[in-house]
């Protein structure tokens, strides 16, 4: 969960300095939406193969 919080604010960082104003806002939250599910996914498989060690 903290990667998802570390994408909000890098997020939010760069709609402060600029980086992400260039793009339109559909495809910045179609770009965030992508990189949150790739996060959460990877979340899952790696606390799923933790378990399963432990």
């Amino acid at each position: 969960m903290e990667m998802i919080f570390l994408v909000a604010a890098f997020m939010l960082f760069g709609v402060l300095l600029g980086a992400v104003v260039h793009l339109p806002l559909p495809a910045t939250v179609a770009i965030a939406t992508v990189i949150v599910g790739w996060l959460v996914i990877y979340l899952v498989r790696r606390r799923q193969s933790h378990d399963r060690t432990n």
